[in-house]
């Protein structure tokens, strides 16, 4: 069998049974993290922008819910807005090693197609399994030259995404093969977008959950798709990698739960902040210095951190501010943590303009081999009376050592849902309890309430 054979046969073939018990729980903290990013993509532009073309184009009804406006339609455009909706505010998880944000693409499909097929929560949870470590796998395999014109989760995503809706699907181990290969020949996503802060990285991971939906069913209906879709002379790897590591396909499969180091994150910016942020909060306080002691940041980076973040240099708009290296450690020194509200209310603030330009990055050594299996945070702390400070975490908040506890996934949660006026927090309540007990469901339940179209436009 070829890798993505074997890789395939494991997607089809996962069951609840198999998977170890703090690996669902796992499922269940990121499953709750994924749900409260999407309701704070309530009423962004380019995420309504993507609803009102799956409400014109897709059924007014159906059997799956939209979360941001609680709507119903059907699985294809359900997944294609939330999964829009989750990655709008900078807060869903992210796996360190494929450079992937697995649940902004495997949740949205899984429950579309688990509402659709009336699945149970131990079905739900086993699919999601199989997409997160299918996800991450490929993202390992085509590794650090992808990501720098590739942006991993539009491409990758598409596949994780397919293999969760295949094992819900039933597949067999030709029919998922098949359905990789329709994923795989739609997998798309380029950075560019980022240089014009344009709304692209919605699209990616809509179009992601979307066409991997899409993949699966068209597979279980007997459609075929290239069966070496990964491996191929003319597959993503030749396409899409300067250097693949076909081992990374199959790694320790039933064995390594690759979901497990996956990470929460704790500043509502891009991931490669966050290492910086939290080794400038360390050295606040740990030499209790105030924002306006501070002369320069340099932040020691990795390459892929100048790649992602070194065109962003005067933020026009909130989404592009979280991808600014400065901002965000601007906004971390003033407030003790870069979260959607700060961004909202100060990004171009004129302090926070001020602190901005005086963050640096550079390449160091040491940080840009660890990654991407670690992210490092180190930088060099100027003050302006003379003295030089330096500090380093080596897990940031959220990573696997240095985790948020379901409390603090709540309170997350509640705290996004409310910000994207999204839900009441008495629903938001509801709908935690749910996630919590989904092991426990014989079909899986609306997570929100549905709202008549009467009182939308009422």
């Amino acid at each position: 069998m070829t890798n993505t054979e074997i890789l395939a046969a494991f997607a089809a073939n996962l069951k609840y049974e198999q998977i170890p018990t703090e690996v669902v729980r796992r499922t269940e903290d990121l499953f709750l993290d994924w749900f409260g990013a999407a309701l704070a993509g309530r009423g962004a532009r380019p995420v309504e922008s993507i609803q009102k073309l799956a409400l014109d184009f897709g059924p007014q009804s159906g059997p799956c819910e939209i979360l941001i406006s609680r709507r119903t339609t059907s699985p294809l455009f359900a997944a294609m807005v939330n999964a829009a909706a989750s990655h709008f505010a900078e807060q869903d998880d992210l796996h360190n090693s494929s450079v992937l944000h697995p649940a902004t693409v495997v949740f949205p499909a899984a429950w579309a197609a688990a509402q659709a097929l009336g699945r149970s929560g131990k079905e739900f949870i086993a699919a999601s399994v199989a997409g997160y470590e299918v996800g991450i796998r490929v993202g390992e395999f085509l590794g650090r030259s992808h990501y720098k014109i590739f942006h991993t989760t539009g491409t990758v995503g598409t596949l994780a995404a397919a293999a969760a809706v295949g094992n819900l699907l039933r597949l067999d181990e030709v029919q998922m093969l098949h359905a990789f290969g329709s994923a795989g020949t739609q997998a798309a996503g380029l950075w560019e977008f980022l240089r014009d802060a344009a709304d692209s990285k919605q699209l990616h991971t809509a179009k992601a959950a979307a066409n991997g939906l899409l993949a699966a069913y068209l597979a279980a209906d007997g459609f075929t798709g290239a069966e070496d879709i990964l491996e191929g002379v003319k597959g993503m790897g030749a396409g899409m990698s300067a250097q693949t590591d076909p081992q990374k396909l199959v790694d320790r499969l039933s064995e390594r739960w690759a979901l497990v180091e996956t990470s929460f994150k704790f500043h509502a910016s891009c991931r490669h902040t966050h290492p910086a942020a939290d080794a400038l909060l360390h050295v606040l306080r740990r030499e209790k210095l105030s924002p306006g002691d501070i002369e320069t940041v340099v932040t020691h980076v990795h390459q892929a951190a100048i790649d992602v973040l070194g065109p962003v240099t005067d933020p026009k708009t909130i989404h592009q501010a979280k991808f600014s290296m400065g901002t965000v450690l601007a906004l971390a020194a003033e407030y003790g943590h870069a979260g959607v509200r700060e961004f909202d209310a100060h990004y171009k603030e004129n302090r926070i303009a001020q602190f901005r330009d005086k963050v640096s990055m550079v390449l160091d050594p040491e940080v840009d081999t660890a990654y991407p299996a670690r992210w490092i945070g180190k930088i060099t702390v100027q003050t302006k009376d003379g003295q030089t400070f330096t500090g380093r975490i080596d897990d940031p908040k959220g990573d696997p050592g240095n985790t948020l506890t379901r409390a603090e996934l709540e309170h997350k949660t509640t705290t996004l849902g409310l910000y994207g006026n999204a839900a009441a927090e008495e629903e938001i309540q509801h709908a935690i309890a749910s996630v919590w007990s989904l092991a426990d469901c014989p079909v899986v339940p609306r997570l929100l309430p549905e709202v008549s179209l009467e009182s939308q436009h009422g």
